[in-house]
């Protein structure tokens, strides 16, 4: 049986998905500057060359926004740690390549790090919920690439490394920003390899 083909977006679609993107954009920006609860709707709406209100035509509150932005976050590192251990079959290369794609995230989204750190308890319930479920499978990805490096290494410990390491990365994109950015990533790259590997 042939599936019918998926239908492309229209001009409007497209159009109103994009506008979306530039709400995130600017909400990551004016919540990692001013806090959750220093900015408005409003605010939003101006930081993306709309009105107020018609923020409302892509969101149902502010609470939506921080809510769509730290679960589409959340959601995209951890289809992106599977992906790259599902392309890579040898473990050390597998932690490399975990590695490199979250020092590549840091330190494209400093500005989400730094509201996740900071506003992860302003969100709904159930999207808190949801951020930290995510969370968890994403240290679980490091941890069987780890274990796998590390055998005979209890998951408790691999697990303070994998967090460790988060932390390490997490940390840096802010105040390194007036530093050359290949600079920047080889050494965390260098740095969180190291931390993950020591022996025990």
């Amino acid at each position: 049986m042939s599936t019918a083909p998926t239908p492309h977006p229209t001009a409007r679609e497209r159009a109103k998905a994009d506008r979306r993107e530039v709400l995130l954009d600017a909400a990551a920006r004016l919540f990692a500057e001013r806090g959750f609860d220093r900015v408005s709707l409003e605010d939003l709406g101006a930081a993306a060359g709309v009105s107020g209100p018609a923020v409302y035509r892509h969101f149902p509150g502010k609470q939506a926004v921080l809510g769509a932005l730290l679960v589409g976050v959340s959601e995209n590192l951890c289809a992106g740690g599977a992906d790259v251990v599902a392309r890579v079959d040898d473990p050390h290369e597998a932690l490399a390549s975990l590695v490199a794609f979250h020092v590549d995230f840091a330190l494209a989204n400093p500005d989400v790090i730094r509201v996740q750190d900071r506003d992860l308890d302003s969100l709904a319930d159930d999207a808190r919920s949801l951020v930290r479920s995510l969370q968890r499978e994403y240290i679980d990805t490091w941890v069987g690439v780890l274990a796998r490096v590390l055998p005979g290494v209890e998951r408790t410990q691999l697990r303070i490394r994998a967090r460790a390491t988060f932390g390490l990365i997490n940390s840096t994109p802010h105040s390194a920003r007036s530093s050359p950015r290949p600079a920047v990533r080889a050494l965390l790259e260098r740095m969180a390899r190291a931390a993950l590997t020591t022996p025990a």
